[in-house]
């Protein structure tokens, strides 16, 4: 039997293994860098969403997709108190702030949106706002004037009112100066004005204001209907997506070997019996048995892991290796074990289970791909664990949210491209191993 140096070797033969090889090493660097430049817990907590992206636009598409078709789409643009010009005047029992935050808007498409956030730190009397939104051509709009609390976020792009006067939705009318009625509103570009004026009762009190225009794109991949940045669970999830694969191939694949190889060799009633039980086992749906586990009980990875690797040891493999290690276990070297005083185990594990353990190699490397889709039907399926970014994760989402429907394509290819990569890669492999260390396939 060829050697696994000498079989490993042989690999450069075949170019689809190489390209197997290629997928899985980039599938491998993606889980490094994502495990070290977004710890667990911080992408656990980027995934529950929330403030952390309040500065991300919702559902929007790629910004790599965009420039392909001549990069006219909105970014989201930022404006901050804390870069903003100031200027206040005292008077008797009251401060009066003007705060103008100032923003270059150079693109040739309209916002998504367009979002103010206040945070006031008073004691007693809430401090009073007065917004006006001020044209590259010094035409000044009134926003609008309130009272704010500790934190206020002010919607300008869901105003009525404003799109009454504007004639436009907010996002629109408030970056053109077309008409309403006349003809498709332009983009007027330039530099944007928003005047905070702010009277304060209270000599120690101050104001924080954060001024956002959402673009249409965003990133390499995207945002969702909660704002978060699709990135995040798409490199996350292969990490988690392959810690997963392997570990359930590991799992079934060794412990199904050793088993066999106990039963061939103490045969009687330990072989009938491990033989009876991989009989009931193989006829019960592995599937819909662990969407009972996650309706009924939890949802954990690793509770479906475990359970994934309990019903996969007593599978048909069983049956494979059986007849693959009843010839080894008439071979003279295990005569000659046997005659030296060699334990029992120590024939299982260390003369019957490598005899056949190169022919066991594409067999693992092909069961990989099979947990990992595993995994992602059943997050699909709304059974993934909650806490952690993952493809399946992401599928579920975009059906939940219709998003085929509403044209939100790149949440849907994004994860299932990097599932096809990893069913290819690992199969590609796969395939040339077995050509390699299986006797029936092996070429000249």
């Amino acid at each position: 039997m060829t050697s696994w140096l000498e079989g490993l070797a042989r690999l450069r033969k075949y170019p689809s293994a190489v390209a197997g090889l290629l997928l899985i090493a980039l599938l491998i660097a993606t889980a490094i860098y994502a495990v070290t430049a977004i710890p667990y817990s911080e992408a656990q907590k980027l995934w529950r969403g929330g403030d952390a992206w309040q500065d991300l636009p919702v559902n929007a598409g790629p910004a790599w997709i965009d420039r392909l078709h001549g990069g006219e789409a909105a970014r989201t643009v930022r404006a901050s108190s804390d870069d903003a010009t100031i200027r206040e005047d005292a008077f008797e029992g009251v401060r009066v702030q003007e705060t103008v935050l100032e923003l270059d808007f150079e693109y040739g498409g309209f916002p998504s949106e367009v979002n103010l956030f206040l945070n006031s730190d008073f004691e007693s009397r809430q401090p009073f706002v007065r917004l006006t939104w001020r044209t590259p051509d010094g035409e000044e709009l009134f926003l609008g004037a309130r009272r704010v609390g500790a934190t206020e976020r002010v919607s300008i792009s869901q105003d009525q009112r404003l799109e009454g006067r504007l004639g436009y939705p907010p996002q629109v009318g408030l970056f053109t100066d077309t008409p309403p009625g006349t003809s498709e509103p332009a983009v007027r570009q330039g530099t944007y004005e928003l005047v905070i004026e702010t009277v304060q009762f209270e000599e120690q009190a101050s104001l924080e204001a954060d001024l956002v225009i959402y673009g249409q794109v965003h990133g390499l991949f995207g945002t969702d209907h909660q704002r978060r940045d699709l990135t995040v669970a798409l490199l996350w999830g292969t990490p988690v997506a392959l810690a997963f694969g392997l570990l359930a191939a590991v799992g079934t694949t060794v412990t199904t070997l050793i088993i066999a190889a106990a039963g061939v060799w103490y045969g009687g009633w330990v072989d009938a019996t491990i033989q009876r039980l991989t009989e009931v086992n193989i006829i019960l749906p592995l599937l819909p048995i662990l969407v009972m586990i996650g309706t009924l009980y939890s949802t954990s990875i690793w509770l479906m892991l475990g359970v994934v690797v309990v019903l996969g040891i007593f599978s048909a493999g069983i049956k494979m290796y059986r007849a693959m290690l009843l010839p080894v276990r008439q071979s003279p070297y295990i005569e000659a074990a046997r005659a030296y005083g060699a334990s029992n185990a120590r024939i299982i594990l260390r003369y019957m289970v490598p005899r056949i353990l190169p022919v066991l190699i594409p067999t693992f490397v092909t069961l990989i791909p099979t947990y990992v889709f595993l995994e992602a039907s059943l997050a699909v399926l709304g059974l993934g664990d909650p806490v952690l970014p993952t493809w399946g994760k992401v599928l579920h989402d975009a059906q939940a949210q219709s998003a085929l429907y509403h044209g939100f394509y790149y949440w849907v290819i994004g994860p299932a491209a990097m599932l096809m990569v990893t069913g290819l890669g690992f199969a590609m492999l796969g395939f040339a191993l077995d050509r390699i260390f299986n006797p029936r396939l092996r070429s000249a």
